[in-house]
């Protein structure tokens, strides 16, 4: 395990100094977590750790009982424990409430607070998409690296057979619905309110942040590609070039030694 502090501008919470740490696990979808705290520029403390055999290490279950990352540990002053906030959704949406309302859509239209079905697109895109990720594309994302660890890892003698079977997934039943999954998201970043630019409008949001991980990875090896869904592509490209998340993969450059976005 690695740890390292930055310092950046604590945000006012009504309690004081906040103590933040995010347990940061290496092929796992905290990097978008540590691009968030860039992003909302707080003082945070970044713990490393590395996978054993494909798996988190030990350590994470003395953290949380599941053991998984990302993990976040909030600390208010005078807070005799820290609050331990486990899931990408949850940890993104406390942070941001605390710390960056302003990466959330206004909520309502002028003159219909309150009211049903008076809520902006941008704030129903925003509420959509902080599940999305998470309920529909990762499942997807993560039976390609399961068919894909089937075809390169099996036993020699019966990876044949394996790879035909994977294959078979592959065509049937994964690959159709990554290229449903992807034409859906090229035309919701083609249809963003306000000229768009983002999936919400034209704004950045705490919603293209939990986006970015499976996105940036679908680029490598999940068969997102410029050719068929070039909106989708520089929409992903600005992501990877925003300086938040430039600032949060050196961040593990520097800790780690080295960073690549992968499952």
């Amino acid at each position: 395990m690695a740890s390292a502090e930055h310092s950046g501008q604590q945000a006012a919470t009504g309690q004081g100094k906040t103590k933040v740490i995010l347990y940061w696990l290496e092929k796992s979808r905290a990097q978008r977590i540590l691009w968030l705290l860039e992003e909302l520029k707080i003082d945070y403390e970044l713990k490393t750790y590395k996978r054993v055999n494909m798996l988190a290490p030990p350590e994470l279950k003395k953290v949380h009982p599941l053991g998984k990352s990302p993990l976040v540990s909030v600390q208010a002053e005078g807070a005799a424990e820290p609050l331990v906030l486990a899931e990408s959704g949850l940890i993104t949406e406390y942070l941001v409430e605390h710390f960056g309302p302003s990466l959330v859509p206004k909520q309502y239209q002028e003159g219909k607070e309150g009211q049903i079905q008076g809520e902006t697109e941008e704030w129903l895109r925003y509420r959509y998409f902080m599940h999305y990720g998470e309920g529909t594309l990762m499942p997807y994302l993560v039976t390609a690296l399961l068919l894909r660890t089937i075809k390169e890892k099996s036993p020699f003698f019966i990876r044949p057979i394996a790879s035909a079977i994977a294959g078979n997934v592959e065509s049937m039943f994964l690959n159709p619905n990554l290229e449903q999954n992807f034409r859906f998201l090229e035309n919701q970043v083609k249809s963003a309110p306000d000229g768009g630019g983002y999936l919400c409008g034209a704004k950045l949001t705490a919603a293209d942040i939990l986006m970015s991980f499976p996105l940036i990875t679908a680029k490598g090896r999940g068969g997102l590609t410029k050719e068929k869904y070039p909106a989708l592509w520089d929409y992903v490209d600005r992501l990877e070039a925003m300086e938040g998340n430039k600032r949060a993969t050196q961040k593990i450059i520097e800790v780690d030694g080295s960073y690549k976005p992968s499952l």
